[in-house]
């Protein structure tokens, strides 16, 4: 039997599933043999610069089979099942592990599940940031703003007169459109190149960002996260984000951001829980 990843990506709806995904395989270890599945040949081609030994392009997520055989095993962080969908891949693999951030979701009888909100058996509740962002590191970026891997509707260049006189450095996304950072140029004091993320992320000081997996990467690397809610992008992680006590904003609100920033350095943030190893504690003893 063969252990799959599938993870939905895409210029669409950006990379955050990937960084994910990313950090439960590297912290799976090299003993673990598995095979990441993406919806985007793209992110596929480059995710052995992430530590993934072998991944594959699917385009569509019924197109799995075509790769997978029936009692193969499968962690599967996408939300694109349907009832029927989701039925059928509980039948089809051995082993079938969703990740989601659903707080309305419900765990299907023939499946374990990955939320951090759901209290129940079959149910892990911990959230997976890797290890090389729990530290101190000296915050040499004071303001730094990240949209997203992905801005498809150039939202962000509309909405630019939102940070004006605010002071931001930009963190470009991956599915940026080319020249598009000429653009925004004249917005921000500095931009950095998609490659610096880790970099960016873990020395920011301050981090405006849509992107929920950059906010508690941040938040575990000591800064000083606030998280903005694209209309675009479902809710799912904002009573996790309160029960950290981490600022939130919704969409371009000019006023509540700069509100929010002036008094940042006084707010009191929670701890970023560093739970990855129960998580993947959680994954191998079902895999066994």
């Amino acid at each position: 039997m063969r252990l799959f990843y599938y993870v939905h990506t895409g210029h669409r709806i950006g990379l955050d599933r990937f960084r994910r995904a990313a950090t439960i395989i590297r912290a799976l270890g090299k003993e673990t043999d598995i095979t990441l599945l993406t919806s985007d040949y793209r992110i596929a081609s480059i995710a052995k610069d992430f530590g993934i030994k072998r991944s594959v392009g699917v385009d569509v997520v019924r197109n799995i089979p075509q790769i997978a055989i029936h009692g193969d095993k499968i962690i599967f962080d996408s939300a694109e099942l349907n009832p029927v969908l989701h039925e059928d891949m509980t039948q089809f693999f051995s082993t079938f592990i969703r990740v989601s951030d659903d707080p309305n979701d419900a765990k299907h009888t023939n499946e374990l599940l990955v939320n951090p909100y759901l209290k129940e058996e079959g149910v892990c509740n911990d959230i997976a940031v890797d290890d090389l962002y729990f530290g101190h590191f000296e915050k040499t970026i004071e303001r730094v703003f990240f949209f997203g891997d992905d801005d498809y509707e150039e939202d962000l260049a509309v909405n630019i007169s939102m940070l004006e006189g605010l002071d931001f450095d930009l963190l470009l996304g991956f599915y940026f459109f080319m020249d598009y950072e000429q653009k925004l140029a004249p917005a921000f004091q500095k931009q950095y190149e998609f490659e610096e993320y880790d970099e960016v992320i873990r020395h920011a000081k301050v981090l405006v960002t849509a992107s929920p997996q950059a906010v508690l990467e941040n938040l575990a690397a000591g800064g000083r996260p606030v998280f903005m809610q694209r209309a675009d992008y479902p809710r799912d992680f904002i009573p996790l984000f309160e029960s950290l006590n981490i600022p939130v904003i919704d969409g371009f609100d000019q006023e509540k951001l700069s509100h929010i920033l002036q008094k940042i350095m006084s707010h009191k943030y929670h701890a970023c829980p560093q739970t990855t190893q129960k998580l993947i504690d959680f994954i191998k003893i079902n895999l066994a």
